[in-house]
Protein backbone atom coordinates (compact mmCIF):
# COMPACT_ATOMS: atom_id res chain seq x y z
CA UNK A 1 0.00 0.00 0.00
CA UNK A 2 3.20 2.30 0.34
CA UNK A 3 2.34 3.20 -3.87
CA UNK A 4 -1.31 3.96 -2.44
CA UNK A 5 -0.45 6.34 0.42
CA UNK A 6 2.11 8.38 -2.25
CA UNK A 7 -0.52 8.71 -4.95
CA UNK A 8 -3.28 9.77 -2.25
CA UNK A 9 -1.22 12.21 -0.38
CA UNK A 10 -0.22 14.30 -3.24
CA UNK A 11 -1.49 17.23 -4.68
CA UNK A 12 -3.29 17.41 -8.67
CA UNK A 13 -6.10 19.01 -8.96
CA UNK A 14 -7.92 19.36 -12.92
CA UNK A 15 -5.10 20.85 -15.12
CA UNK A 16 -2.02 20.87 -13.05
CA UNK A 17 -1.71 17.31 -12.19
CA UNK A 18 2.38 16.97 -12.57
CA UNK A 19 2.74 15.49 -9.48
CA UNK A 20 1.15 13.13 -9.87
CA UNK A 21 2.43 12.13 -13.14
CA UNK A 22 5.90 11.76 -12.31
CA UNK A 23 4.80 9.19 -10.23
CA UNK A 24 2.85 7.34 -12.90
CA UNK A 25 5.96 7.94 -14.99
CA UNK A 26 8.92 5.95 -12.38
CA UNK A 27 5.87 3.15 -12.00
CA UNK A 28 5.00 2.51 -15.63
CA UNK A 29 8.60 3.16 -17.39
CA UNK A 30 10.01 0.20 -16.53
CA UNK A 31 7.10 -2.24 -17.41
CA UNK A 32 5.92 -0.92 -20.54
CA UNK A 33 7.53 -0.68 -24.23
CA UNK A 34 6.88 3.02 -24.91
CA UNK A 35 5.57 5.96 -22.88
CA UNK A 36 4.85 9.78 -23.95
CA UNK A 37 3.02 12.61 -22.50
CA UNK A 38 0.44 14.50 -25.37
CA UNK A 39 -0.82 17.70 -25.47
CA UNK A 40 -3.22 17.86 -22.43
CA UNK A 41 -0.94 15.99 -20.15
CA UNK A 42 -2.32 12.93 -20.44
CA UNK A 43 0.41 10.38 -19.56
CA UNK A 44 -0.08 7.38 -22.34
CA UNK A 45 2.06 4.35 -21.86
CA UNK A 46 2.24 1.15 -24.70
CA UNK A 47 2.93 -2.62 -24.16
CA UNK A 48 2.85 -4.48 -27.10
CA UNK A 49 0.84 -7.70 -27.19
CA UNK A 50 2.77 -11.67 -26.55
CA UNK A 51 2.26 -12.42 -29.28
CA UNK A 52 -0.47 -12.77 -32.91
CA UNK A 53 -0.69 -10.18 -35.94
CA UNK A 54 -2.30 -7.31 -35.65
CA UNK A 55 -3.81 -7.14 -32.28
CA UNK A 56 -7.06 -4.94 -30.95
CA UNK A 57 -5.96 -1.82 -29.52
CA UNK A 58 -7.04 -1.60 -25.27
CA UNK A 59 -6.98 1.83 -23.80
CA UNK A 60 -7.14 1.52 -20.12
CA UNK A 61 -8.11 5.00 -18.80
CA UNK A 62 -7.40 6.16 -15.25
CA UNK A 63 -7.82 9.72 -14.15
CA UNK A 64 -4.80 11.60 -12.15
CA UNK A 65 -6.99 14.51 -10.79
CA UNK A 66 -8.63 14.98 -7.59
CA UNK A 67 -10.91 17.87 -6.76
CA UNK A 68 -9.82 20.73 -5.15
CA UNK A 69 -9.69 24.73 -5.85
CA UNK A 70 -7.65 27.15 -7.17
CA UNK A 71 -6.72 30.54 -5.50
CA UNK A 72 -9.05 33.49 -7.45
CA UNK A 73 -7.87 36.71 -4.37
CA UNK A 74 -5.52 37.35 -1.77
CA UNK A 75 -7.26 40.27 0.35
CA UNK A 76 -4.84 42.46 2.34
CA UNK A 77 -5.03 40.81 5.56
CA UNK A 78 -4.17 37.10 3.07
CA UNK A 79 -7.10 35.41 3.59
CA UNK A 80 -7.43 32.92 -0.11
CA UNK A 81 -10.30 33.37 -1.75
CA UNK A 82 -11.28 30.04 -4.14
CA UNK A 83 -12.63 28.72 -7.49
CA UNK A 84 -13.85 25.07 -7.23
CA UNK A 85 -12.72 22.18 -9.39
CA UNK A 86 -15.31 19.42 -9.46
CA UNK A 87 -18.10 18.77 -7.44
CA UNK A 88 -17.85 20.16 -4.04
CA UNK A 89 -20.56 19.97 -0.99
CA UNK A 90 -19.63 22.49 1.13
CA UNK A 91 -20.88 20.78 4.27
CA UNK A 92 -17.66 18.54 3.74
CA UNK A 93 -15.78 21.63 3.96
CA UNK A 94 -16.00 23.19 6.64
CA UNK A 95 -13.29 22.70 9.21
CA UNK A 96 -10.60 21.43 6.99
CA UNK A 97 -6.74 21.66 6.52
CA UNK A 98 -5.33 22.03 3.23
CA UNK A 99 -2.36 21.80 1.20
CA UNK A 100 -1.46 25.14 -0.63
CA UNK A 101 0.74 25.35 -3.44
CA UNK A 102 3.49 28.12 -2.86
CA UNK A 103 5.95 29.53 -5.49
CA UNK A 104 8.78 27.79 -3.99
CA UNK A 105 6.83 25.34 -1.36
CA UNK A 106 3.38 24.35 0.22
CA UNK A 107 2.08 25.86 2.60
CA UNK A 108 -0.42 24.12 5.30
CA UNK A 109 -3.73 26.26 5.66
CA UNK A 110 -7.15 26.24 7.24
CA UNK A 111 -10.32 26.22 5.14
CA UNK A 112 -13.69 27.82 7.07
CA UNK A 113 -16.34 29.76 6.10
CA UNK A 114 -16.53 33.46 6.45
CA UNK A 115 -19.40 33.69 8.62
CA UNK A 116 -19.80 34.80 12.30
CA UNK A 117 -19.03 31.58 14.80
CA UNK A 118 -21.97 30.09 15.99
CA UNK A 119 -22.12 31.33 19.79
CA UNK A 120 -22.93 35.68 17.98
CA UNK A 121 -25.11 34.19 15.14
CA UNK A 122 -28.53 35.16 14.56
CA UNK A 123 -31.24 32.68 14.01
CA UNK A 124 -31.70 33.49 10.76
CA UNK A 125 -27.71 33.52 9.77
CA UNK A 126 -27.57 30.33 11.30
CA UNK A 127 -30.01 28.81 9.15
CA UNK A 128 -28.20 29.73 6.18
CA UNK A 129 -27.29 27.57 3.93
CA UNK A 130 -23.84 27.53 3.06
CA UNK A 131 -22.30 27.82 -0.41
CA UNK A 132 -18.29 27.64 -1.72
CA UNK A 133 -18.20 30.80 -2.39
CA UNK A 134 -18.32 31.54 1.72
CA UNK A 135 -15.05 29.79 2.63
CA UNK A 136 -11.70 31.35 2.38
CA UNK A 137 -8.09 29.65 3.35
CA UNK A 138 -5.78 31.27 6.30
CA UNK A 139 -2.40 30.84 6.69
CA UNK A 140 -1.92 33.05 8.94
CA UNK A 141 0.83 35.19 7.37
CA UNK A 142 0.86 38.85 6.66
CA UNK A 143 -1.22 40.03 3.39
CA UNK A 144 2.40 40.77 2.29
CA UNK A 145 3.91 37.38 2.52
CA UNK A 146 0.98 35.81 1.07
CA UNK A 147 1.29 37.55 -1.94
CA UNK A 148 4.52 36.97 -2.40
CA UNK A 149 4.38 33.57 -1.18
CA UNK A 150 1.27 32.20 -3.14
CA UNK A 151 -0.12 33.05 -6.51
CA UNK A 152 -3.25 33.33 -8.27
CA UNK A 153 -4.14 30.38 -9.64
CA UNK A 154 -2.38 28.36 -6.91
CA UNK A 155 -3.38 24.70 -6.47
CA UNK A 156 -5.03 23.97 -3.44
CA UNK A 157 -5.93 20.60 -2.38
CA UNK A 158 -7.42 19.01 1.29
CA UNK A 159 -4.97 17.67 3.80
CA UNK A 160 -5.52 14.05 5.25
CA UNK A 161 -3.51 11.36 5.55
CA UNK A 162 -3.66 7.74 4.59
CA UNK A 163 -4.66 5.61 7.10
CA UNK A 164 -5.57 1.49 7.23
CA UNK A 165 -8.99 1.58 8.85
CA UNK A 166 -10.26 -1.68 10.17
CA UNK A 167 -10.49 -3.67 6.80
CA UNK A 168 -10.05 -0.89 4.38
CA UNK A 169 -7.75 2.35 3.84
CA UNK A 170 -8.87 5.90 3.79
CA UNK A 171 -7.75 9.20 2.69
CA UNK A 172 -8.61 12.20 0.21
CA UNK A 173 -8.12 11.87 -3.31
CA UNK A 174 -8.91 7.99 -3.17
CA UNK A 175 -11.15 9.42 -6.19
CA UNK A 176 -9.28 8.17 -8.48
CA UNK A 177 -5.72 7.28 -7.50
CA UNK A 178 -7.69 3.68 -6.32
CA UNK A 179 -7.82 3.47 -10.15
CA UNK A 180 -4.20 4.69 -10.55
CA UNK A 181 -3.04 2.31 -7.94
CA UNK A 182 -5.39 -0.42 -9.35
CA UNK A 183 -3.73 0.44 -13.15
CA UNK A 184 0.08 -0.30 -12.61
CA UNK A 185 -0.58 -3.10 -10.18
CA UNK A 186 -2.63 -5.16 -13.23
CA UNK A 187 0.00 -4.20 -15.64
CA UNK A 188 2.56 -5.49 -13.08
CA UNK A 189 0.99 -8.49 -12.67
CA UNK A 190 -0.35 -9.59 -16.26
CA UNK A 191 1.52 -12.87 -17.45
CA UNK A 192 0.93 -11.90 -21.34
CA UNK A 193 -1.28 -9.46 -23.18
CA UNK A 194 -3.84 -10.73 -25.49
CA UNK A 195 -3.98 -6.94 -26.57
CA UNK A 196 -2.17 -4.06 -27.65
CA UNK A 197 -2.60 -2.03 -24.47
CA UNK A 198 -2.24 1.47 -23.62
CA UNK A 199 -2.62 2.36 -19.86
CA UNK A 200 -3.27 5.94 -20.27
CA UNK A 201 -3.11 8.40 -16.64
CA UNK A 202 -5.90 11.00 -17.68
CA UNK A 203 -6.03 14.46 -16.68
CA UNK A 204 -8.96 16.83 -16.11
CA UNK A 205 -12.29 14.09 -15.66
CA UNK A 206 -13.47 16.01 -12.53
CA UNK A 207 -14.13 18.84 -15.17
CA UNK A 208 -15.67 16.96 -17.68
CA UNK A 209 -13.99 14.01 -18.83
CA UNK A 210 -11.54 16.20 -21.33
CA UNK A 211 -8.15 14.41 -21.15
CA UNK A 212 -9.73 10.61 -21.48
CA UNK A 213 -11.14 12.02 -24.98
CA UNK A 214 -8.46 13.65 -26.09
CA UNK A 215 -6.14 10.74 -25.62
CA UNK A 216 -8.46 8.36 -26.89
CA UNK A 217 -8.53 10.61 -30.30
CA UNK A 218 -4.76 9.91 -30.16
CA UNK A 219 -4.55 6.26 -29.23
CA UNK A 220 -7.50 5.04 -31.14
CA UNK A 221 -8.36 1.97 -28.95
CA UNK A 222 -10.34 -0.60 -30.36
CA UNK A 223 -11.54 -1.17 -26.73
CA UNK A 224 -11.34 0.47 -23.47
CA UNK A 225 -11.85 -0.11 -20.40
CA UNK A 226 -12.20 2.60 -17.83
CA UNK A 227 -11.28 2.80 -13.82
CA UNK A 228 -12.77 4.49 -11.34
CA UNK A 229 -14.34 4.49 -7.75
CA UNK A 230 -17.69 4.35 -7.73
CA UNK A 231 -20.51 5.27 -4.75
CA UNK A 232 -20.57 2.51 -1.77
CA UNK A 233 -23.66 4.28 0.12
CA UNK A 234 -24.43 1.39 2.23
CA UNK A 235 -24.70 3.93 5.11
CA UNK A 236 -27.47 3.16 7.84
CA UNK A 237 -30.67 5.39 6.71
CA UNK A 238 -30.06 4.86 2.66
CA UNK A 239 -32.50 2.23 1.06
CA UNK A 240 -30.81 -0.43 -0.44
CA UNK A 241 -32.23 -0.13 -3.33
CA UNK A 242 -30.27 3.50 -3.40
CA UNK A 243 -27.00 2.66 -2.23
CA UNK A 244 -25.32 1.45 -5.97
CA UNK A 245 -22.28 -0.57 -4.44
CA UNK A 246 -21.78 -2.26 -1.01
CA UNK A 247 -18.21 -2.31 0.75
CA UNK A 248 -16.89 -6.36 0.91
CA UNK A 249 -18.50 -7.77 -1.93
CA UNK A 250 -15.67 -7.14 -4.73
CA UNK A 251 -15.11 -5.22 -7.62
CA UNK A 252 -17.78 -3.15 -9.47
CA UNK A 253 -18.46 -4.24 -13.03
CA UNK A 254 -20.42 -1.33 -14.65
CA UNK A 255 -23.85 -1.54 -16.17
CA UNK A 256 -24.15 2.52 -16.99
CA UNK A 257 -23.77 5.20 -15.36
CA UNK A 258 -24.86 9.08 -16.85
CA UNK A 259 -22.10 9.36 -19.21
CA UNK A 260 -21.33 6.07 -20.99
CA UNK A 261 -23.73 2.84 -20.89
CA UNK A 262 -20.98 -0.45 -21.72
CA UNK A 263 -21.26 -2.56 -24.24
CA UNK A 264 -23.23 -5.68 -23.11
CA UNK A 265 -20.74 -7.59 -24.74
CA UNK A 266 -17.79 -6.22 -22.51
CA UNK A 267 -20.16 -6.76 -19.11
CA UNK A 268 -20.79 -10.48 -20.24
CA UNK A 269 -17.24 -11.10 -20.86
CA UNK A 270 -16.05 -9.28 -17.58
CA UNK A 271 -18.74 -11.65 -15.28
CA UNK A 272 -17.35 -14.81 -17.16
CA UNK A 273 -14.17 -14.10 -16.86
CA UNK A 274 -14.69 -12.99 -12.68
CA UNK A 275 -16.49 -16.15 -12.34
CA UNK A 276 -14.04 -18.28 -13.60
CA UNK A 277 -11.25 -17.16 -11.68
CA UNK A 278 -13.33 -16.87 -8.62
CA UNK A 279 -13.17 -13.59 -8.36
CA UNK A 280 -15.91 -11.43 -6.27
CA UNK A 281 -17.83 -8.88 -8.17
CA UNK A 282 -20.87 -6.97 -7.74
CA UNK A 283 -23.04 -5.24 -10.91
CA UNK A 284 -23.23 -1.08 -10.73
CA UNK A 285 -25.65 0.90 -12.46
CA UNK A 286 -24.82 4.48 -11.12
CA UNK A 287 -28.04 6.91 -11.74
CA UNK A 288 -25.87 10.23 -11.94
CA UNK A 289 -22.09 10.62 -12.48
CA UNK A 290 -20.01 9.45 -14.98
CA UNK A 291 -16.26 8.32 -15.56
CA UNK A 292 -13.81 8.29 -18.53
CA UNK A 293 -15.50 5.71 -20.53
CA UNK A 294 -17.94 8.65 -21.61
CA UNK A 295 -14.86 10.67 -22.95
CA UNK A 296 -13.27 7.21 -24.70
CA UNK A 297 -16.38 6.01 -26.29
CA UNK A 298 -17.33 9.22 -28.32
CA UNK A 299 -14.04 9.96 -30.40
CA UNK A 300 -13.52 8.81 -33.70
CA UNK A 301 -15.94 5.91 -35.01
CA UNK A 302 -17.25 5.30 -31.55
CA UNK A 303 -15.55 2.61 -28.78
CA UNK A 304 -16.73 -0.04 -27.04
CA UNK A 305 -16.36 0.58 -23.58
CA UNK A 306 -17.18 -0.50 -20.04
CA UNK A 307 -15.83 1.19 -16.31
CA UNK A 308 -14.40 -1.36 -13.49
CA UNK A 309 -14.96 -0.15 -10.51
CA UNK A 310 -13.69 0.26 -6.95
CA UNK A 311 -16.88 0.91 -4.32
CA UNK A 312 -16.08 3.45 -2.04
CA UNK A 313 -17.66 5.47 1.08
CA UNK A 314 -17.59 9.11 1.36
CA UNK A 315 -16.60 10.08 -2.35
CA UNK A 316 -15.66 13.33 -2.62
CA UNK A 317 -14.69 14.01 0.94
CA UNK A 318 -11.28 13.72 2.65
CA UNK A 319 -11.98 10.59 4.15
CA UNK A 320 -12.91 8.37 1.36
CA UNK A 321 -13.02 4.51 2.12
CA UNK A 322 -12.37 1.83 0.30
CA UNK A 323 -12.55 -2.38 1.02
CA UNK A 324 -9.09 -4.14 0.86
CA UNK A 325 -10.36 -7.19 -0.39
CA UNK A 326 -12.33 -5.24 -3.32
CA UNK A 327 -9.08 -3.35 -4.49
CA UNK A 328 -7.47 -7.13 -4.93
CA UNK A 329 -10.72 -8.36 -6.37
CA UNK A 330 -10.26 -5.26 -9.27
CA UNK A 331 -6.61 -5.55 -9.58
CA UNK A 332 -7.11 -9.51 -9.96
CA UNK A 333 -10.54 -8.79 -12.86
CA UNK A 334 -8.32 -6.26 -14.76
CA UNK A 335 -5.15 -8.23 -14.94
CA UNK A 336 -7.73 -11.39 -16.61
CA UNK A 337 -9.07 -8.99 -18.97
CA UNK A 338 -5.47 -7.69 -20.33
CA UNK A 339 -5.15 -11.85 -20.59
CA UNK A 340 -8.08 -12.73 -22.17
CA UNK A 341 -10.45 -9.87 -23.01
CA UNK A 342 -9.52 -10.41 -26.77
CA UNK A 343 -12.28 -13.44 -26.56
CA UNK A 344 -15.09 -10.74 -26.04
CA UNK A 345 -18.29 -10.66 -28.14
CA UNK A 346 -18.24 -7.05 -29.53
CA UNK A 347 -20.35 -7.67 -32.12
CA UNK A 348 -23.80 -5.60 -32.61
CA UNK A 349 -25.45 -8.10 -35.23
Amino acid sequence: MKLLKKLCECSGVPGREGRLREIVRRELEPITDELRVDGMGNLIAKKKASDGENPKKLMLAAHMDEIGFVVSHIDKRGFLRLVPLGGHDPRNMVAQRVTVAGVEKDYTGLLYPSVKPPHIQTDAERNKKLSVDDFVVDLYMPGDAVKEAVELGAMVTLQRAFAEIGDGVSCKAMDNRLAVYVMIEAMKRAKSFAFETYPVATVQEEVGLRGAMASAFGVDPDVGVALDITLAADMPGIPAHEQVTRLGKGTAIKIQDSSSISHPGLVSHMKALAEARNIEYQMEILPRGGTDAGGIQRVRAGVPVITLSIPTRYVHTSIELADKGDIEASIQLLTAFMEEGHRADLDWV
